[in-house]
């Protein structure tokens, strides 16, 4: 037995992108209906980094997504960059008059979700997407199965892809659930989270010798921090005190406040960008259609954007009948895209520490750190970039 259901919008994928779609299409009368393979519980106890641009900010406070991104939010006005043993402050504020706010992933979504549910969201958790049928029709469908093995199938006027890095709904778009300009990285972080008090006062993106570090934090009493590991990593392998070692020995000049280790993780770098974000009426966004190293925090902002430019296009799809803007889509999108891709690279290979760099390599890149820091220029391309280009229109 088959259910069939009917809506304007089919999203695949739970996440903040497919949630902040639903909630803006809902503001402008158009009904979706939002599903994810995992349980509400998954979602929001998946701890995830969260350094949120000012525009995104912005975005989640005003549609009414979100309102404990400002109360709960801390705004940060600045990095440091830590080499050679010292530390060179990027002043987002004077050099750009933006900001950014540490605010998980996870809280954003726990905001999301209590927002559509609220609103009377058909958000559908523990339905599994299979594939998506008839995408160059005026009714394309999603074809799935609920959480106790029925099959689904939504039969709607668009559909949208918004079902992360490994998406099933790339196929429908791309002809391949791989298809894309990929790069992956010969490094990973290891990440820990532990029971401490902030080391900074603001994050420390360290290059060292003995390769990166990242310093971030979570709270008054957890801290987040990462340091430059090989891919192939066990997380489980070092002692407590072999991983402090390893944080502290790649942020000379700052001491580490230590703590108690109760979660730790290898993550693996990766670029992606898919090779088309349209197809008929399915799109894709978010991880679905790109992921980037997070060196530059720039995942889930870069997913909001998508959001904002798909919304506007399927308004006027939608609602005049206008093809204009869903056309346009994908070459604007990419704009944003690419220039995302650019910064994560360029933060990523100035910050790392190659297997195979030469003497060379690593005294050209301490050339390249001190042209950023030594110049205005140089701290404002950062800044800029860091903080979040302008959304379009």
């Amino acid at each position: 037995m088959t259910n069939t259901l009917r809506t304007r919008v089919a999203i695949v994928g739970a996440g903040p992108a497919g949630l902040l779609l639903s909630h803006l299409l809902a503001a402008s009368g158009i009904e979706s209906v939002v599903i994810d393979s995992r349980t509400r519980d998954e979602i929001e106890s998946t701890i995830r980094a969260g350094i949120l641009e000012h525009g995104t900010v912005r975005v989640l406070d005003e549609s009414g997504a979100s309102d404990r991104v400002l109360t709960s939010g801390r705004r940060h006005d600045g990095i440091e960059l830590r080499f050679e043993g010292e530390g060179h402050r990027i002043d987002f504020s004077s050099l750009t008059g933006r900001s950014v706010w540490l605010y998980p992933q996870h809280e954003v979504l726990k905001d999301l979700i209590a927002a559509r549910l609220a609103g009377g969201q058909d958000l559908r958790f523990g339905v599994t997407a299979e594939r998506i049928e008839d995408a160059e029709t005026a009714r394309p469908r999603v074809v799935a199965t609920d959480a106790d093995g029925t099959s689904l199938e939504i039969e709607a006027d668009f559909v949208v892809g918004a079902d992360g890095s490994r998406s099933i709904a790339r196929a429908a778009v791309t002809g391949s659930s791989t298809g894309g300009y990929f790069r992956e990285y010969p490094f990973a972080w290891f990440g820990i989270l532990c029971e401490a008090p902030p080391s900074s006062e603001e994050l420390i993106y360290s290059n060292s010798p003995n390769g990166f570090a990242l310093i971030s934090q979570r709270s008054a009493t957890v801290q987040r921090m990462y340091f430059q590991c090989d891919p192939g990593a066990d997380p489980h392998a070092p002692s407590e005190a072999e991983l402090w070692d390893a944080l502290q020995s790649r942020v000379p000049g700052t001491t580490l406040k230590e703590g108690r280790i109760f979660q730790r993780d290898v993550l693996r770098f990766r670029s992606f960008v898919a090779h088309e974000l349209r197809r008929g009426r399915v799109a894709l966004i978010g991880d679905a259609a790109h992921t980037v190293p997070p060196t530059g925090a720039k995942g889930m902002n870069l997913a909001i954007a998508d959001v904002l430019l798909l919304e506007k296009a399927l308004r006027a799809l939608l609602e005049d009948g206008d093809e204009r803007a869903i056309d346009a889509f994908p070459e604007k999108a990419l704009r944003r895209i690419w220039k995302a891709q650019h910064f994560s690279w360029w933060m990523t290979s100035m910050l790392h520490v190659a297997p195979d760099a030469s003497d060379f390599d690593r005294r050209r890149q301490i050339g390249e750190l001190r042209s950023v820091v030594e110049s205005e220029a140089g701290r404002a391309y950062l800044a800029e970039a860091y903080t979040g280009w302008p959304f379009e229109d």
